[in-house]
């Protein structure tokens, strides 16, 4: 490198982002230290400091490597760091950074959230972001931000928020089009307004009762995790979607017309079958439908689906290309009168993929007439995926259902697979 121009080594140079990689070649050459001028990035990982010589702070190095830079636009910070370092750093790079991610370690921390100014309120002087994202963080109060006019990306990881503080964080950010707030508990109930949202990616941890109202007109992918009450009106634009409770009841869920969703997922325990019913409704354009719901019930009593008409179920579907089957779905396809009424001419017309996780040997006749149906009827069908988990049973019925499937299988080899 020493036959390169100064311009060749800077800009090479320039592409490092490891603060100890930096700091390494910071010490090659005096060539070498000035490229350090023109560093658009920097990442501080969780050891930085840990065999650090000398006498000076973390937060006194980091500020010391940013003072070098001119225009600085990335800074991600995971080691360890004090509010009064966060301040000093932002003076130094405010007016250019545009992408700040920080590891705050402050989620049971209230002393350090009461501090003034926190490490939250320090932010506020990165004015021009456009990307934030925090890990750890305890949000009490709201933070005491002004608008961040040009921010499209908010993520928050792991924190504990309490309703009235996300309310304030959401509303001066009022041009995001990409918000995840993933692993977060505290929160009972979020209303979220933002006209240019277009990607929203909800995980609330805790006892699963959270409920949920969202405005936003552009949304194109929503993703909801911990809710039991869900409403979302404008839904023009919403092409993918996914409702999960692993720890509580979906009760209520409220959607306009999902004229655009191409991908539905429904996860959960138990959902009453009012909102089941209700998404299986307004999602007869969906392209992929995922179900593994347990059980429905609208109170603690846990009960099984009621019967799904297998024609009419796919009648309503019928842009229907790849389905996944789990749990009390499968179960309510197989009922005995659900292949009663089969019309002449009846056909799946889109189908390409269907995956069914098969769990009991119960009802076995229903269940080999319903796979068979679906190689029948399904005349564009190009894979079936019969996965058998968890069929524990001394009773014969088990070994004469799976020699069943095994037979399907054979018979159609170049469509089905066990698993």
């Amino acid at each position: 490198m020493d036959s390169l121009p100064d311009a060749i080594i800077q800009y090479i140079l320039s592409h490092l982002s490891n603060a100890r990689d930096v700091a390494a070649c910071n010490c090659v050459s005096k060539r070498w230290s000035e490229s350090l001028t023109y560093l658009r990035s920097l990442y501080f990982p969780r050891n930085s400091f840990d065999s650090r010589p000398g006498s000076y702070s973390s937060d006194t190095v980091v500020w010391k490597m940013l003072s070098a830079t001119a225009c600085l636009e990335e800074l991600v910070v995971y080691s360890p760091f004090t509010s009064a370092g966060l301040a000093s750093w932002l003076s130094l790079v405010h007016s250019s950074l545009k992408d700040l991610e920080l590891r705050m370690d402050n989620v049971m921390d209230y002393q350090a959230c009461l501090d003034s100014p926190s490490k939250l309120d320090c932010i506020a002087a990165a004015k021009k972001l456009k990307s934030l994202k925090l890990w750890g963080v305890l949000m009490a109060n709201p933070p005491k931000w002004d608008v961040f006019e040009n921010l499209l990306c908010l993520e928050i990881v792991g924190a504990r928020l309490e309703d009235p503080a996300l309310s304030a964080a959401l509303g001066a950010c009022p041009n995001l089009t990409n918000l995840v707030l993933l692993g977060c508990e505290g929160v009972r109930s979020v209303s979220i307004e933002l006209p240019y949202l277009e990607h929203c990616k909800l995980d609330f941890y805790g006892s699963g009762n959270c409920s949920l109202s969202l405005t936003c007109p552009q949304i194109e992918l929503l993703e909801v995790q911990g809710c039991s009450w869900i409403r979302v009106r404008e839904t023009s634009c919403l092409r993918n979607l996914s409702i999960a409770n692993n720890a509580g009841r979906v009760y209520m869920v409220d959607f306009g017309k999902l004229s655009a969703l191409e991908s539905l997922s429904m996860r959960g325990v138990q959902w009453c079958w009012d909102a089941i019913s209700k998404m299986l409704e307004w999602s007869n354009e969906v392209k992929h439908l995922y179900m593994k719901v347990e059980f429905t019930g609208d109170l603690e009593a846990l009960l099984p689906f009621p019967e799904v008409d297998f024609v009419e179920f796919f009648n309503s579907h019928p842009k229907l290309q790849k389905f996944d089957i789990h749990g009390a779905m499968f179960a309510a396809l197989c009922q005995k009168n659900s292949l009663k009424n089969v019309e002449p001419g009846f056909v799946i017309p889109c189908l390409e993929e269907v995956v069914v996780q098969v769990r009991s040997p119960l009802n076995a006749e229903q269940k080999m007439n319903t796979l068979e149906s679906l190689l029948k009827y399904g005349k564009n069908l190009k894979k079936m995926v019969i996965r058998i988990l968890q069929m524990k049973s001394s009773h014969s019925s088990t070994d004469e259902f799976f020699d069943e499937i095994c037979r399907l299988r054979f018979m159609n080899r170049k469509i089905v697979r066990i698993e």
